[in-house]
């Protein structure tokens, strides 16, 4: 008898586990997700007043060393290259991020070349740190202080609602400073956004007869004795604390609004993301969505400012924060999740459960990195089902 697998959230995690499981097993999927739409906080909508296709939670350009994660997108959409390349606008003038050789030229009014740029940049790093503790710590080490507050001080302190003092050296440490011209944002052998948008990507994923969405529906863990009567196995994509019904607390994460301004002007920044560094302006970026589909033409044009805040109970998670209290609580959720599983193995009457992506791991991750980690978790599980063993519980072990 065919297996029957449910999997709530139609983002990129869920959207790849349904389809690798219903071309490698004999099985039915069936996909819940409690939002109107497909493809979670990778939606792509046309904008009902310019027809701009808008990301409604905040820009996505993808971007991977993969091959075999690019053919993948590719081969449920077109993808137009695009080169993300981002500005900063300062008290001190306008930059282009990330830091490399004409920024670090600009802000102090040099001309250096390369390795001169590289000797003078080393100068300013504060070498009586030897090991960074923390994100402040790592800059000054990395820069000195006047890049740092410059560009990062108050920016991290808008996204993250802290002291810079209290995130991990690692976060600056996925910054670079480049001492070329080079100014973009990415450096992956891959980039690209796929021009019909990316909610028709996840949608072409799921666009198989094994397949079946229902949007609008939201999972309740109460129901897990229910949903065993009608699954062989659920995996759940959703917030793994949300999945426990907060009974250790709330993982903490950022969360983003986004502020419309209303222009008449047909361009109004001429690029599509320019940052805001400086503490005293409220929002951390703005966006101009036409600028992310530059083969297409529109008179008029959709202009977002976007704020970072701590998540409240409605909000939208997006950045786990990972702080010393997150970590301890996510190991005891992890733990709970194991002795779960551990249950249902004994108890017939219980639903195993697997926990994937983004917030079930609570990890910060980029696309391609959702697509390849449900791409390798569902070879495992095809190769546990096949054999008859139990499907594992997560893709990946705590750092």
């Amino acid at each position: 008898m065919p297996k029957k697998f449910l999997i709530i959230g139609a983002g990129f995690s869920g959207a790849v586990m349904a389809r690798q499981l219903v071309e490698k097993l004999d099985c039915h999927v069936e996909v819940w997700d409690e939002r109107d739409h497909l493809g979670g906080n990778c939606h792509t909508e046309r904008d009902s007043q310019t027809g701009v296709m808008v990301h409604r939670y905040g820009p996505h350009i993808f971007n991977t060393n993969s091959d075999e994660v690019w053919a993948y997108v590719k081969r449920f959409g077109e993808f137009h290259p695009y080169v993300n390349r981002v500005k900063a606008v300062t008290s001190r003038g306008v930059f282009s991020m990330p830091i490399n050789l004409l920024t670090i030229n600009q802000l102090f009014g040099k001309a250096m070349g390369p390795e001169e740029a590289r000797s003078f940049v080393s100068s300013l790093g504060d070498q009586s740190i030897v090991e960074p503790s923390n994100f402040e710590e790592q800059a000054l080490k990395m820069m000195g202080r006047e890049l740092y507050e410059t560009f990062f001080r108050g920016y991290t302190i808008k996204q993250w609602g802290c002291d810079p003092r209290e995130l991990p050296a690692s976060v600056l440490k996925r910054l670079p400073i480049r001492f070329n011209y080079d100014d973009n944002y990415y450096d992956k052998k891959h980039q690209g956004i796929p021009v019909a948008g990316y909610t028709e990507v996840i949608g072409n994923i799921l666009d198989h007869p094994g397949i079946a969405v229902i949007r609008g529906k939201r999972f309740f863990p109460s129901e897990l004795v229910q949903i065993k009567k009608a699954y062989t196995h659920l995996f759940y994509t959703g917030p793994i604390d949300a999945f426990f019904d907060y009974s250790e607390g709330r993982l903490g994460y950022r969360t983003v609004n986004f502020e419309r301004i209303s222009t008449e002007v047909n361009d109004y920044q001429g690029t599509a993301v320019i940052n805001y560094p400086d503490q005293s302006v409220p929002w951390t970026r703005i966006h101009e969505h036409k600028h992310f589909t530059p083969w297409e033409e529109h008179e008029g044009t959709a202009v977002f400012r976007e704020f970072s805040k701590e998540t409240e109970t409605l909000d939208v998670p997006y950045y786990p924060k990972r702080l010393k209290r997150d970590r301890m609580m996510l190991n005891v959720y992890r733990s709970m999740a194991e002795g779960w599983s551990d249950v249902s193995r004994l108890n017939s009457e219980v639903c195993g459960v697997s926990f994937l992506g983004r917030l079930a791991t609570y990890r910060y991750m980029d696309m391609e990195t959702v697509i390849a980690e449900a791409i390798k978790f569902s070879e495992k599980i095809v190769l546990e089902s096949v054999a008859g063993d139990p499907i594992p519980i997560f893709p990946n072990k705590e750092e």
